[in-house]
């Protein structure tokens, strides 16, 4: 098959503005930070409605308040999650984010019987995992990103809380990379029938490469203990490819090749970021029993 230059050039181009974006957002400070997850929350959430509207048409009737109400419920959590990080003036976020989501949870189902005159308990289950899938994801993410400060904010001179999150996204970027490099040249044995194009050789070769450059790389440039940066790579490599599985798994029974088409060559939201949503909740909960 042809090298389709104008194809590469695109991808080329949408994957520098992408790292642009996201390394800016990551590491420039703790606002743009959550800005930027806020941002990610909302693009998923609009992909994700899509997705389900397509795989039982009943979410379709969902009403314009149950759509936005269930993602101003997310984003509440994780307002909820920066603790007592982020403060706007004598207010904290942390407690804003506490009652945009208890008045969300509390009017959405009123709401939604006063609109729809029913409460179909199928529909709010889709909405529910889509706060489990989803929010609690990046809530979770804020979280590690908000300890890090809380930790600077008690005496010590610099702000630690991008170091997790970056370990982690490093360690998904790496071993999406070495896996599609590893299997284009040794891959053979399909690894799921979900995703076809995945194999055992290549699964196994980028996760394996990704834990060695980034623990080494954790070590020597950030001074993590080896088995801390080790556990990070080694979830967000297993738990990353799991995402990327269950993502392709809800596209085809939505019949969909992309979840979407912010990024031109590259999909939507939740093609981007389908590991790093579940990868994230394993390793907050590593951290929270190995990295205190």
């Amino acid at each position: 098959m042809a090298f389709n230059w104008q194809t590469f050039r695109t991808r080329t181009i949408t994957a520098l503005v992408f790292a642009v974006i996201m390394l800016t957002g990551l590491l420039w400070n703790p606002w743009s930070f959550l800005i930027l997850f806020s941002i990610i929350h909302f693009g998923c959430w609009v992909e994700y409605q899509k997705i389900i509207a397509l795989i039982d048409s009943s979410y379709t009737a969902i009403t314009s308040f149950h759509r936005y109400a269930v993602m101003l419920a997310g984003w509440g959590f994780m307002l909820y999650m920066t603790n007592d990080a982020y403060m706007l003036g004598d207010f904290k976020l942390h407690e804003i984010g506490w009652w945009i989501m208890l008045l969300m949870m509390i009017a959405l189902p009123v709401t939604e019987i006063l609109l729809s005159k029913q409460l179909t308990l199928k529909v709010i289950g889709y909405s529910f995992l889509g706060l489990i899938y989803i929010s609690m994801s990046w809530g979770l993410m804020i979280d590690l990103r908000a300890k890090g400060m809380m930790f600077a904010n008690t005496g010590f001179p610099l702000d630690f809380g991008w170091v997790i999150p970056v370990v982690l996204i490093a360690s998904i970027w790496i071993n999406d990379t070495m896996a599609y490099i590893v299997g284009s040249l040794i891959g053979k044995t399909p690894f799921s029938p979900i995703s076809p194009k995945k194999t055992w050789e290549g699964t196994a070769g980028g996760a394996l490469l990704a834990v060695t450059v980034v623990t080494l790389a954790g070590h020597s440039l950030l001074n993590m203990d080896y088995f801390s940066v080790a556990g990070v790579a080694t979830i967000a490599a297993v738990a990353g490819t799991l995402g990327d599985l269950l993502e392709s798994k809800l596209k085809r029974s939505a019949g969909l090749k992309d979840s979407g088409n912010i990024m031109p060559g590259h999909g939507g939201f939740l093609d981007r970021f389908d590991s790093l949503l579940l990868a994230t909740p394993f390793v907050w909960l590593y951290v929270q029993l190995f990295m205190k």
